[in-house]
């Protein structure tokens, strides 16, 4: 179980269709306008995508380097100076126009905004998604709930059903209660032997 990369968040308002983050210009590289690509989703960069970047669009015409470190160049983009004048901003592929993910994955913006559900009761909805060293986690934000917002980490121990057409993810309530300190069970009613 797991969402398509953190990073590749929705970037547009909800009035349009939603955009996924394919990365930011970083520095040039060598004389033709090639540019590393900072933050990349590499699923998105693929060579022959048209990619959004400020007001136009752009298809890219070189992929190299490596998937960490990835060199895009675009088309009508054809020296350094150009490419520089375009660092810093964002790569964005229009949702409809991403690949579609692997059974039991899901693009960030097909997450945010989902309600979150333990054993009926509701916790919030989803804010973002967060990249942790070993998965995702939900970031969840309630209205009754101050402070920090609850990460729930897209892993099976933790989320029992996701569905998006009806907008809600269900949790394991005693999978939260294992992985919340002990302060935070007392004031939700406990953990486990309560």
């Amino acid at each position: 179980m797991s969402a398509g990369p953190a990073g590749a968040c929705e970037t547009a308002v909800s009035a349009h269709p939603p955009v996924l983050s394919a990365g930011r210009v970083g520095r040039p590289h060598g004389l033709d306008g090639s540019f590393y690509v900072t933050r990349p989703q590499t699923q998105l960069l693929t060579l022959g995508r048209t990619v959004l970047i400020g007001e136009r669009t752009a298809t890219i015409v070189r992929r190299a380097g490596t998937d960490a470190r990835p060199i895009v160049a675009l088309a009508g983009v054809a020296d350094r100076d150009a490419a520089a004048s375009l660092r810093g901003l964002e790569l964005g592929v229009p949702a409809h126009a991403a690949p579609r993910l692997g059974e039991g994955e899901w693009w960030a913006h097909e997450l945010e905004g989902c309600e979150v559900l333990a054993a009926g009761r509701p916790l919030g909805s989803v804010t973002r998604l967060v990249a942790l060293p070993s998965c995702e986690a939900l970031e969840v934000r309630g209205s009754d709930r101050e402070g920090s917002p609850l990460l729930v980490p897209l892993v099976k121990d933790a989320v029992r059903r996701i569905d998006t057409a009806a907008r809600r993810i269900e949790v394991d309530p005693d999978f939260l209660a294992e992985a919340m300190p002990a302060p935070a069970r007392a004031r939700r009613g406990g953990g486990r032997g309560d």
